[in-house]
């Protein structure tokens, strides 16, 4: 028998909108501030999803503390053009609204800081469907999305066996398992095909016609 939840986590970057040209500039302009010039933006794609600070240290070999001003010089581009660079992803909002038909409780759970993922969502004009948005904080503490999702599950009474998470990367698919969550990794946003079926998410859905089809076989009546 399939399992039914009644409260779905989305992940925002990836899964929500599509934030390529935004973050990518941005990134593009703090590696900049380090005398590190990229021309290629899709070179940093990678970026897309995971914490920032791991991020720079992974590709780049960065310290603590050049993680802390390269993420300062990220929020300088990104506070003021770059949360903007962004498209909601076609049919995104449809299925939040089906969802919500459905009785669903939606939240958002992304290691973006909060101040950032509300003025994104608000911008997208989805406020409306999500009960909590649930982020990192800008003294980049709680930017683990296992962290992210317990913090959202914690703040909204969330019992774990009665939600899911989707997403488009690994580290959504670890951090749900980490709370005995189920997951469903969604392949149109920045984790390739390999990254997700090793992680082993609960469902795969390639689209967001798939994920809205999935979804309404698995959302329970409320």
């Amino acid at each position: 028998m399939t399992h039914s939840y009644s409260h779905i986590l989305f992940d925002l970057d990836g899964t929500l909108t599509d934030p390529k040209l935004g973050i990518t500039s941005a990134i593009q302009y703090a590696l900049s501030k380090f005398s590190i010039e990229i021309d290629n933006l899709d070179v940093l794609d990678p970026f897309i999803g995971p914490p920032l600070a791991g991020s720079f240290k992974e590709f780049y070999g960065f310290t603590d503390d050049q993680c802390s001003q390269a993420i300062t010089y990220y929020r300088e581009y990104f506070a003021k053009r770059g949360m903007y660079e962004n498209v909601r992803y076609e049919g995104i909002k449809e299925l939040l609204a089906a969802l919500k038909e459905l009785g669903a409780n939606l939240f958002v759970a992304t290691s973006k800081p909060t101040f950032f993922a509300e003025k994104i969502i608000s911008h997208f004009e989805m406020s409306e469907y999500f009960d909590f948005i649930g982020g990192s904080n800008l003294d980049n503490t709680r930017v683990d999305k296992g962290e992210v999702i317990e913090h959202v599950m914690q703040t909204c009474g969330i019992a774990s066996e009665d939600a899911i998470m989707i997403g488009d990367r690994k580290h959504d698919i670890i951090g749900a398992k980490r709370h005995g969550m189920d997951s469903i990794g969604v392949g149109y946003g920045y984790g390739s095909e390999e990254e997700l079926r090793l992680a082993e998410p609960t469902y795969l859905a390639g689209t967001v016609e798939e994920l809205g089809k999935l979804l309404a076989g698995l959302v329970k009546n409320n």
